[in-house]
């Protein structure tokens, strides 16, 4: 059960990305914050080169920048960048409005946690946000009671967490059937006349549908695909592995220190 108050505030476990001080938020302990309006909000996610995904983001960032598999439990993430703590999207903690802001992101400084028996939610702030404040714009509670506010950010993270379960289950489904398979995406170092100046490079290293193996599944089963979304979904994360150009040449024009052969160093592996 989903709780903005709870009696006691009990060990927490869950995401941290981004949080350093999530706290469960309740009016007897944060009755006088809430948000105040910040230059740079989004600062948070400068340093954030994969940012993870839900399936039903797919379509909307599949236009922005590459959406890979990663990790043990093959997790969806928009790979911004491919270096860490280096996000290409985001300049002076403002993002680059014609790129889409993942919903991970979208929700801070909220997000729900699990208590200790993992037995309910619970919405938590972090208290250490830059935009929380004790002289806020936006109160979290007035009259001891959740501001309209306070209630739609439970509501968005409540929704986030839905289709974070969705994912989950998308993933596990095509996994199942063998569509995952290791990838890795290269660069090759050029001079200014375009001539090879160094080893290739690594860039990321990750899991993707193989479209040969989707297309081979009999038609029973990609009509399945089709009629609950996965179809469309596995197409919009393949079309995406078109912007890793894009990314690559953001990266080629920062003004971050180019490593001298060998891996980029990003992160993004298996």
């Amino acid at each position: 059960m989903e709780n903005t108050q709870p009696a006691q505030q009990a060990p927490l476990s869950g995401q941290v990305l981004f949080y350093s001080n999530p706290q469960p938020l309740s009016a007897e302990k944060h009755g006088g914050l809430g948000l105040k309006q910040i230059e740079r909000p989004f600062a948070f996610l400068g340093k954030a080169h994969a940012v993870p995904l839900t399936v039903n983001e797919f379509a909307l960032a599949a236009t922005s920048y590459p959406i890979i598999f990663v990790g043990n439990e093959k997790t969806p993430i928009g790979a911004m960048g491919i270096r860490s703590d280096e996000n290409l999207y985001v300049k002076d903690g403002i993002v680059d409005p014609d790129f889409y802001v993942p919903a991970f992101a979208r929700r801070y400084p909220f997000v729900f946690a699990n208590d200790e028996k993992q037995e309910r939610l619970l919405l938590c702030v972090d208290r250490d946000a830059e935009m929380v404040s004790n002289q806020p714009d936006v109160p979290f509670f007035e009259n001891g009671q959740p501001t309209e506010y306070t209630n739609n950010a439970m509501q968005f993270c409540q929704e986030f967490e839905r289709q974070r379960r969705t994912t989950v289950e998308f993933v596990k489904a095509i996994d199942a059937l063998g569509l995952l398979v290791q990838r890795s995406t290269t660069f090759q170092p050029r001079d200014a006349q375009g001539k090879e100046s160094g080893p290739v490079q690594t860039v990321a290293e990750y899991w993707a549908v193989d479209e040969e193996k989707l297309k081979a599944l009999p038609d029973e089963k990609l009509g399945e695909l089709q009629r609950n979304g996965s179809l469309s979904a596995c197409a919009a994360h393949s079309m995406s592995l078109l912007n890793w150009s894009r990314v690559i040449n953001r990266a080629a024009r920062s003004q971050a220190p180019q490593p001298q052969g060998g891996s980029a160093g990003p992160g993004l592996q298996i």
